[in-house]
């Protein structure tokens, strides 16, 4: 496969969109969001989410990827 041509013309958004959520996902947990909050409820839901995001960034990314 060369550098620019690609047989699947969605490979390079899907892999692109899946590098932004897990580097979000990143994001959300450098920020600790949690460090705000009281409740313990909202602070597992927060983590919950953050673990989700890198899980569907990753695998949208190996998809995309996947040949």
């Amino acid at each position: 496969m060369n550098g620019f041509e690609f047989e699947d013309t969605l490979e390079p958004l899907g892999i692109g969109v899946g590098v932004l959520l897990v580097l979000v996902g990143v994001g959300t947990l450098v920020g600790q969001p949690w460090a705000t909050s009281n409740s313990t409820g909202a602070t597992v839901l927060q983590l919950v989410g953050v673990l989700a995001l890198f899980a569907i960034g990753g695998v949208l990314a190996w998809l995309s990827y996947d040949n």
